[in-house]
Formats: C-alpha cells, sequence, structure tokens
C-alpha cells in the first residue's frame, strides 16, 4: 500500500549556499539559512528541518552542506548524527550534491522515495505542504519519474524560474513540457493569463533508484566519476574519495543537468503561499508594517516622519530615523550598511568593494 511505510522516506536538506544577497547579515562565515532573517525564533534551516519532519523520520534527514558549516548544522540540530551531514569538499552547484545524497541513501535503503529541497525558503501552509510531498512519494513509489511542486503564480514575478504543464490530466499530477528561466515581465504575464504556468520552487520528489538511473543515461561523466567510489560511500573512506574527486565534477544545477532534458517531469501543482526569500523586500512581503510600512528584524524602532524601511540588527539594537524612506537598513557586529531599496540588486557589487578594501572575512 502506498504511503505507509515512512522508513523508505529520506529528505535531502540543501544547506550550501552563502545568501550573499543578505549581506551584511549573511556572510560566508554565518550564511542565511542558519540566521533567524525573519526574527521568528528559528533559523529557517531548523524551520525546513522541523517541516521535513512532519512526514520524514528524523534520522532520514540528509543535510547537505560546505564543510565549513558542519559545525553550525550540528549547532543548530544537536540531534543529527555525524552520518546525516554530507559535507561538499567545495561548491560545485547542485547537480553533483543531489548525486552524491542519492547514492549515500540508495546505498542504505534501495527501496528511498527523496525529496529534495532548500533550507532557506518560507512555506505558509505546512500541512497542505506535507499533503503535496505525500502524493509526490505515492507517485514515485509505483512510476518512474521525476516530481516538482510547482507554485501557483500569485503575481507575474521575474525573478523565478516558470514550469509550464498540460492543462489536461490530473489535477493532482501533470507533464511537464518545459522550464522558464527568470522571464521579462511581459513573458511573466502571457504564463499566467495563460493558467498553465507554475514558479519552480526548486522542490523534488524521485526514488533514488529512478535519479540515480536519469544521470547514468543524461549526465554519464558525472555518474561515472561517482560511481567509482560507491564502495566508499557511507564508510570511514568516504571523505577520502570526496576530496580526491569531487572537485572534477560538472559545476552545473539539477535543472539544467536533469530535468531540463528528461522526458519524464511531473509537476504538483501547489496553492500555498511560497517565498523563496530572495531578497530583502521580499522577507519584508512575509513580515508585518508598521503604521508607516517600516519593517523591523530584532531592532527597536522609533520612526519619524519616515515610511518604507527594512530595518535589521543583530542585537535588538534601537534604531533612530527621521525623515527616512524607502532605505534598507542591517546592522551587523561589524557593518552598517544604508541602501534604497530601488538599489538592492547592487548589494552583492557593495559587498564585493567592501572585501577588497576591509578583507574577505567581511563577506
Amino acid at each position: 500500500m502506498t504511503g505507509t511505510n515512512k522508513d523508505n522516506y529520506y529528505a535531502i536538506l540543501m544547506a550550501g549556499g552563502i545568501g550573499s544577497r543578505f549581506w551584511p547579515s549573511s556572510k560566508a562565515s554565518n550564511p542565511k539559512q542558519f540566521l533567524d532573517i525573519l526574527g521568528v525564533g528559528e533559523t529557517l534551516f531548523q524551520t525546513t528541518y522541523n517541516r521535513l519532519s512532519g512526514l520524514i523520520p528524523h534520522e532520514n534527514i540528509y543535510i547537505l552542506t560546505n564543510e565549513k558549516y558542519v559545525d553550525k548544522v550540528k549547532e543548530q540540530l544537536p540531534s543529527v548524527k555525524d552520518e546525516q551531514i554530507v559535507p561538499e569538499p567545495e561548491m560545485r552547484n547542485t547537480a553533483p550534491s543531489i548525486l552524491l545524497g542519492a547514492m549515500k541513501i540508495h546505498k542504505k535503503n534501495e527501496n528511498a522515495l527523496m525529496i529534495v529541497a532548500p533550507s532557506d525558503h518560507w512555506i505558509d501552509n505546512e500541512d497542505e505542504f506535507i499533503a503535496s510531498v505525500q502524493k509526490g512519494f505515492d507517485f514515485a513509489e509505483q512510476n518512474e519519474g521525476l516530481v516538482t511542486l510547482g507554485v501557483e503564480p500569485a503575481f507575474p514575478n521575474t525573478g523565478y524560474g516558470y514550469i509550464k504543464y498540460d492543462k489536461e490530466g490530473e489535477d493532482e499530477l501533470r507533464k511537464v513540457r518545459a522550464f522558464t528561466e527568470k522571464p521579462s515581465l511581459k513573458k511573466a504575464a502571457e504564463f499566467i493569463k495563460a493558467g498553465n504556468y507554475s514558479w519552480n520552487a526548486g522542490i523534488f520528489i524521485w526514488s533514488s533508484s529512478y535519479i540515480i538511473e536519469s544521470f547514468k543515461t543524461l549526465m554519464p561523466g558525472m555518474f561515472q566519476l561517482f560511481e567509482k567510489g560507491t564502495e566508499s560511500l557511507n564508510t570511514a573512506d568516504e571523505k577520502e574519495f570526496l576530496q580526491k574527486n569531487y572537485k572534477l565534477a560538472d559545476t552545473i544545477s539539477i535543472d539544467y543537468a536533469i530535468l531540463e532534458k528528461s522526458e519524464k517531469v511531473f509537476v504538483i501543482p501547489v496553492h500555498f503561499k511560497w517565498s523563496d526569500l530572495g531578497t530583502w523586500s521580499a522577507i519584508q512581503k512575509e513580515l508585518p508594517l508598521d503604521e508607516n510600512g517600516n519593517t523591523a528584524i530584532n531592532a527597536r524602532v522609533v520612526a519619524q516622519d519616515s515610511k518604507d524601511n527594512i530595518i535589521s540588527s543583530s542585537s535588538k539594537k534601537v534604531v533612530a530615523l527621521r525623515k527616512i524612506s524607502e532605505m534598507i537598513i542591517i546592522e551587523d557586529d561589524e557593518i552598517l550598511m544604508i541602501i534604497p531599496k530601488s538599489e538592492e540588486q547592487e548589494i552583492k557589487k557593495l559587498r564585493e568593494e567592501v572585501m577588497e578594501k576591509f578583507g574577505k572575512d567581511l563577506g
């Protein structure tokens, strides 16, 4: 019977990114996923882990992260065992890390069904999320195919990828026809009007056997590279194998490597509110505003004749504003950044100049 043997349910939690658009709160030494960036009392990483553990046994949740973040993972999730943490020797985008995670899980359980999820996204309806994941597991258990969750677009966002799917078919699962990365505003509006497009949330569900087979067919070089280390996976020899070989893998996303090439990709259109929290403005949309449209995160704010600001402090500092509007004001232990909201795409460049002038540890 489908949906009953949860021992076969596994998760790969992707927690290796830097989150440079959230500088200076997010730095390479302490990135976005490990911060309580919403000021809710737990980090995005902890929230995502707790959400997944509503369906998946704790011991079956694997965390893929950079070597330098292993201590942060242990600090934030003390109950997680060392074998559940998969440190990447270097950043090579999502395809190599997902293949590695799938091979480790498959070696442990050949009947494994997996969800791959980013660790720094926001979802408002966890019950609906879990129900959708269950549908994906049920499908993957009975069928060969790759499943993604597609979020119903709320507006023509040009910063998200879009998934085009068949209009006809079962309501819960549709065949994917095309992926489009970050379209123009005109295109995004056309997609929404068409009615058969979803936002790509980067959440994927499949059996470990089928995703490995997909790599074997569609990315044979990468598959062969990792297949050489099959015996060392989940053993003391794994680290040495990865140190020698991981850097040889192509730097490529799972979307480009597998999903856009496969003929068996399906989407479950979902209706819960979701955000990749990709910018400070995106975070503001999920948080309360004061009467003048200001958002305070871990800060105590007095705002006189000031509106539409985002204010974040690392230490609940009192921030007093007068005649300051439409600004992003972010403070941490060493850095104060003030930038117009309209210029937030320039934060990365600002970060690079600070690193160049005052030291890489500030980025």
